[in-house]
């Protein structure tokens, strides 16, 4: 009896391992081809006719608040992805809750930037797919690295993401009202997250770690501002 049980539980494991894969790819392709949706509304509010509702921009303003706007997508490209990928061998269930939560406001500010991107006519980096291949990567990698630095790689992806949105808040144009209202929430939300993620036991991160996630933030942001 016990022969016949054993082969059927590593079928069920098997399959289950399949259909998180599944559930995965489906969810990588909702999230780059823009068809996931936002939980709550857009902090701007509706701009139903542009001229009417906001300051005109000049086009070299217009230009520079698309670009920062277009990094800030790919930022929430790379965090949906991290996330995700963080909680895909992550064996505690509360911290897969933990993340998968964080993910699902990150969806939120993902549709915001996008929708922001269209209203200053620009569009997202065209080397998303590479963002979310190479995060959801990372952040395989992270969740088998136990509990502590799993949160840890969370706190300090949020704490930079921080910085990140205050300099972005500086260097919007002052008009661009509307921008800045989507990275000012934005800013709210990773707060809470790395919070959320220290007061579950986060470990703090190796100093090289950290210069190394810096580094690799940079080269992305340079990227996509323009691309």
């Amino acid at each position: 009896m016990q022969e016949a049980i054993k082969p059927s539980v590593q079928f069920s494991r098997q399959m289950s391992v399949v259909d998180n894969i599944l559930a995965e790819v489906g969810r990588a392709v909702s999230v780059l081809d823009g068809s996931v949706h936002a939980g709550r509304p857009n902090p701007a509010g509706k701009l139903p006719f542009k001229t009417e509702a906001e300051p005109q921009l000049t086009p070299t303003e217009q230009r520079h608040a698309a670009g920062l706007m277009r990094v800030n997508h790919v930022g929430e490209i790379c965090a949906q992805a991290l996330y995700r990928g963080q909680a895909v061998f992550c064996g505690d269930a509360a911290i897969r809750d933990v993340l998968h939560g964080a993910a699902a406001e990150e969806v939120d500010h993902l549709v915001w930037c996008q929708e922001r991107l269209n209203e200053l006519e620009s569009r997202p980096s065209l080397l998303n797919p590479l963002w979310y291949a190479g995060s959801f990567t990372l952040g395989l990698l992270a969740s088998k690295a136990g509990r502590g630095k799993n949160l840890g790689f969370m706190a300090e992806t949020e704490r930079q993401v921080e910085q990140h949105l205050d300099q972005h808040l500086q260097d919007l144009p002052a008009t661009d009202v509307r921008s800045r209202d989507i990275v000012e929430q934005m800013r709210q939300d990773e707060i809470v997250h790395r919070r959320t993620a220290e007061k579950q036991g986060a470990h703090r991160l190796p100093k090289p770690v950290r210069l190394l996630m810096r580094g690799m933030s940079k080269v992305m942001t340079t990227t996509a501002y323009r691309f």
